[in-house]
């Protein structure tokens, strides 16, 4: 059976509480350690070209993998101890940006919305 994100909360919520760990669980220790996963995903990449980027080893494939799901989890993980619908979140931040970023001005232009009418 294919995971679905309400399955993958359970096992997480699951897997912390079965360890006691809700007590270490506080936003802040989250969002740090969420910042230290993406810093993980980060270093995968640094040194390489934009090509060796786009085309990774098998080992590199795989490290990047585990680094995604961590960040993933951890952001799971600081939506549910704030009671953030993290679909919810998406969804509004989604529509934010169609409007910070109209086509019209946005369109391959890497621009900050900010800085569209320079």
């Amino acid at each position: 059976m294919k995971p679905t994100l309400t399955s993958i909360c359970e096992q997480l919520e699951t897997f912390a509480k079965a360890r006691d760990w809700d007590q270490y669980h506080s936003p802040k220790n989250i969002a740090m350690a969420l910042s230290v996963e993406a810093a993980e995903l980060v270093e995968i990449f640094q040194w390489k070209t934009e090509a060796e980027s786009a085309t990774l080893n098998e080992q590199d494939q795989l490290a990047v993998r585990h680094e995604i799901a961590d960040v993933l989890l951890y952001l799971l993980t600081i939506s549910r101890v704030l009671n953030i619908d993290i679909l919810q979140a998406a969804q509004e931040k989604l529509q934010l940006n169609a409007q910070k970023y109209p086509v019209r001005k946005s369109k391959g232009n890497a621009k900050k919305y900010d800085r569209l009418d320079d």
